[in-house]
């Protein structure tokens, strides 16, 4: 049930991206993820992000057992055990997307009853695309250029925007080959994954060029390297910085925003809504 970029039922939810912007809230099952430093690791804290994530007006809460970064060793196993149930949790509350690069763990995670696989290796085992074919579950595609828990260091590009558009493209058509519907598709540029700051400033300036291959478009910029960098600030005081890019993002053709602050970004993103004239005011009353 798609236009593509336009409606969509996601998880059991309507959402029409022509005119609506999901804020995806962030929750991770991780003793090392690179801004939360184990806060939700605890099932019990996990659970409980979930709720005062649902409660600030997340639409979408993605749930990761592994982080993109390198790190000690987690098997599928353990990597199922800190996502199943954070999943069962969830999906009464929200969309759930998991973020993992396993078809094993996606073909589990959906049959629990996720709405979404987050897959930031782009397609690395396209197996993941055999796992999502024929299911409800929508495929985010991202792009990167090392392996999940690899370093990448100095990466070079001679036009970033252009490498990044094709990459997705390619990948969007390995998912659509094998079986994935068009209406199942989202894409994310993968900011900061194997880019350094310029590289991500650049290609937020031309974001509307990866907008344009027809897909839902997901922008993960909160509280980034690329912000510090930018800014001169520590990544615990990147909130106005995260804001700004969200904002930015949503303009050049973002539908959908990753974030970890999900009462402010849900009030910024909703401020967008109003001022693009997707959204009504929640109420009139000045100067009437």
């Amino acid at each position: 049930m798609s236009d593509l970029n336009g409606r969509r039922v996601i998880g059991g939810r309507a959402f029409d991206f022509s005119r609506q912007v999901a804020v995806m809230a962030i929750v991770n099952r991780t003793p090392d993820s690179f801004h939360d430093r184990g806060r939700t690791f605890a099932l019990d804290r996990a659970l409980e992000a979930v709720e005062t994530a649902a409660e600030a007006g997340a639409d979408w809460i993605d749930v990761g057992g592994v982080p993109f970064a390198p790190g000690p060793e987690v098997t599928a196993a353990e990597e199922l055990d800190r996502v199943l149930p954070v999943v069962e949790v969830a999906r009464s509350r929200t969309v759930v997307s998991v973020d993992t690069y396993r078809p094993s763990v996606a073909a589990e995670v959906i049959k629990a009853g996720a709405g979404v696989i987050n897959d930031t290796s782009g397609l690395r085992d396209p197996e993941m695309a055999d796992v999502v074919a024929g299911t409800d579950a929508q495929l985010v595609i991202t792009h990167s250029l090392a392996a999940p828990r690899t370093l990448w260091p100095r990466p070079a590009y001679g036009d970033v925007t252009a490498e990044v558009a094709a990459f997705l493209r390619a990948r969007v058509q390995v998912a659509l080959d094998r079986g994935v519907r068009p209406d199942q598709i989202v894409i994310d540029p993968g900011h900061d994954l194997n880019k350094n700051t310029r590289h991500t400033l650049e290609l937020t300036r031309r974001l509307a060029e990866i907008a344009e291959i027809g897909y839902p478009l997901l922008a993960a910029v909160s509280n980034k390297d690329f912000i510090g960098e930018a800014l001169d600030v520590p990544q615990h005081e990147r909130l106005a910085g995260t804001l700004a890019a969200v904002v930015f993002c949503i303009e050049r053709g973002a539908r959908i925003v990753r974030v970890h602050d999900v009462r402010s970004a849900v009030d910024a993103v909703r401020m967008t809504e109003a001022m693009l004239g997707w959204r009504e005011p929640a109420y009139l009353k000045h100067n009437m």
